[in-house]
């Protein structure tokens, strides 16, 4: 497939209906969107997946993706970190980057369709569990990553998980404004953890190794607006050429010969938060060549060996590429979402120091 530069105005309806429709063979009479056919469920694929199905106009689909999450809810507000025929994988841990991310679907949805009774509906479903995730925030600001079985947290944090807590506070918060809800003590803690995601490093990774070999670590910060302008571009720069691979795409980590599309789908709108708007589409057109004639998109691919890895095609890619393609062709109400941040309360033209 030839190099695809998309432009704005111009959703690729006929290249992508069959990548809609790959998540929709995919899903779940219940609504569950598993990984791929027999696979597992996690509720952060799922609802990247069930953003996608919103793009392509399949609302009733999307709909019942966000019930299906609705009915698996626990009590407390949280979710187990994976799924399979509706029963937890393991209760080893629940992931709160994972649970706070309902907010992000439920506010994406709602700026597509504008549906005012939706947003009433999920709500409390989305402020059970931003409250339950809130409820790990540390004294210095960042959110623990896991909580045990037994309520218990594990004391660590990372940046890419805080980061993208960081956007689902703001899609939270936003959700609460459309339907005059107060939540005071939810801007109070975004605004924390951008605070502390911009200026203490040493609050994340340190129990483990830094996880500065990921890209994540490098482009989420942008992706999610917790680094913005001058900063954002100096950011881009400062690793562009440690795991950007010319025509193939964003490696997963830097000593790998791996690219995955979904990390190269949201290092593209990541760019286009940056207003690297040309790299942007430079990088989205090489991911094409991963279409597979089923509509669905290899989750990897090893350069090095010119094989696919793994032999699978993930909802959660598919649902990243249509993000990706709205937001470069502003297809939808929700296309700026994930490339401008709507509270503007923090300073975030400052320089996110995590490396070293």
């Amino acid at each position: 497939m030839k190099n695809l530069l998309l432009t704005k105005g111009f959703f690729p309806e006929s290249l992508l209906r069959p990548t809609i429709n790959y998540i929709l063979r995919t899903q779940l009479p219940n609504g569950c969107i598993p990984w791929f056919t027999g696979g597992k469920a996690d509720p952060w694929d799922h609802i990247e997946a069930a953003m996608g199905l919103t793009i392509g106009g399949e609302y009733d689909a999307a709909q019942r993706a966000y019930e299906w999450l609705m009915h698996e809810q626990l009590a407390d507000g949280s979710w187990w970190a994976n799924y399979l025929d509706d029963q937890p994988v393991d209760k080893d841990h629940r992931e709160t980057n994972f649970i706070a991310y309902i907010a992000t679907g439920i506010w994406h949805y709602f700026l597509v369709t504008s549906d005012i009774k939706f947003l009433l509906r999920f709500f409390p479903a989305v402020q059970k569990a931003i409250d339950f995730v809130l409820s790990y925030q540390a004294p210095t600001g960042e959110i623990y990553w896991a909580v045990a079985e037994d309520g218990s947290a594990k004391k660590d944090a990372l940046v890419t998980a805080s980061s993208s807590i960081y956007k689902s506070l703001e899609c939270a918060i936003l959700c609460a404004d459309q339907i005059g809800f107060n939540v005071n003590h939810w801007r109070s803690a975004h605004q924390k953890l951008g605070n502390t995601l911009r200026h203490h490093p040493e609050y994340f990774d340190r129990t483990w190794a830094p996880k500065t070999r990921f890209s994540m670590d490098w482009f989420y910060p942008i992706l999610t607006g917790v680094v913005a302008g001058k900063a954002a571009q100096q950011r881009i720069e400062h690793k562009w050429h440690i795991f950007v691979e010319t025509n193939v795409g964003c490696r997963c980590v830097s000593d790998e010969p791996w690219v995955t599309v979904a990390e190269s789908c949201e290092l593209t709108l990541a760019l286009l938060a940056a207003g690297e708007h040309a790299k942007a589409v430079t990088l989205f057109s090489w991911l094409h060549q991963f279409m597979d004639d089923d509509g669905g998109y290899w989750t990897g691919f090893n350069f090095r060996d010119q094989v696919i890895w793994p032999r699978e095609k993930t909802t959660w890619t598919t649902g990243a590429i249509l993000l990706a393609a709205d937001a470069l062709t502003e297809h939808t109400g929700a296309a700026r979402l994930f490339i401008r941040a709507a509270l503007t309360h923090d300073n975030t033209d400052v320089q996110l120091h995590t490396e070293h």
